[in-house]
C-alpha cells in the first residue's frame, strides 16, 4: 500500500472524526511513514511497517474522548425546519422517556455486573478469613488436647485456603473480563456515533 492510498483509506474510517482532530492524526502518520523512509524502508515498506490499518483505525477512535465524537455529530448540519422542531416538541413525551428508560437498563445491567464481580471478591475474602479462623481453632484446639476438634478445623481451614486461591483467580479474570467488555462498549459507541464507515 502506498502513503496516499494508506493516508486516504485512514481518513476513510475517521472521516467523522471531529476536523482538527482527523487532519492532526493523518498528518501523525504522514510524518511517521516519512521518517521511516528517510531512515531508508521503501514507500510500501514503511507503511506496512507501521502497523494494521484496522487497529490503528480502532485505536485512534479508542484515545477520542466520546464527548467530542457526541457533540461532532449532535451539533446540526442545517438549521432545522419548523415541522422538525415541532415534530420534535410533540413526540417528546414518547422518546425522552424511552430514551431515559434504555439508558437506565444499560445503566443497570453494566452495575449489576460489577455488583457480581464485587459480590465474588467478598467470597474471596471471606473464605480466607475463614481459613484463617479454621487453622487458628485447629491449632487452639491441639493446644488444649482436643486432636480430632483440631484435625477437623485444621481441615477445614486447609480446603478453604485452597478454595480462597480458586476465588482469586476467578476474581481476577472476572474483572479483567470485565474492563474489556467495558472498552470494547465504549468503542462500539464511539462507532456507532461515528457511522457505519468506521465499523469495518
Amino acid at each position: 500500500m502506498t502513503k496516499l492510498n494508506f493516508i486516504l483509506e485512514l481518513q476513510k474510517r475517521l472521516s467523522s472524526l471531529p476536523q482538527e482532530e482527523l487532519e492532526e492524526r493523518l498528518s501523525f502518520y504522514m510524518e511517521m511513514i516519512e521518517d521511516r523512509m528517510e531512515d531508508g524502508l521503501s514507500e510500501e515498506e514503511a507503511v506496512a511497517d507501521i502497523g494494521n490499518i484496522d487497529e490503528i483505525a480502532d485505536q485512534i477512535i479508542a484515545d477520542i474522548p466520546l464527548s467530542s465524537i457526541v457533540k461532532k455529530k449532535v451539533r446540526p448540519t442545517r438549521k432545522m425546519k419548523a415541522w422538525e422542531t415541532a415534530l420534535l416538541w410533540v413526540g417528546s413525551p414518547v422518546w425522552i422517556p424511552l430514551l431515559i428508560a434504555a439508558i437506565a437498563v444499560a445503566l443497570s445491567l453494566y452495575a449489576v455486573l460489577w455488583s457480581v464481580i464485587a459480590s465474588l471478591w467478598a467470597v474471596f475474602v471471606s473464605f480466607c478469613a475463614c481459613a484463617l479462623a479454621g487453622l487458628a481453632a485447629g491449632v487452639g484446639a491441639y493446644f488444649f488436647k482436643n486432636l480430632p476438634i483440631g484435625a477437623a478445623f485444621m481441615g477445614a481451614g486447609l480446603v478453604l485456603a485452597g478454595l480462597s486461591i480458586f476465588m482469586f483467580f476467578a476474581c481476577t479474570l472476572s474483572v479483567k473480563g470485565a474492563v474489556i467488555l467495558t472498552k470494547a462498549m465504549i468503542l462500539g459507541t464511539k462507532k456507532s456515533f461515528m457511522g457505519k464507515e468506521t465499523a469495518k
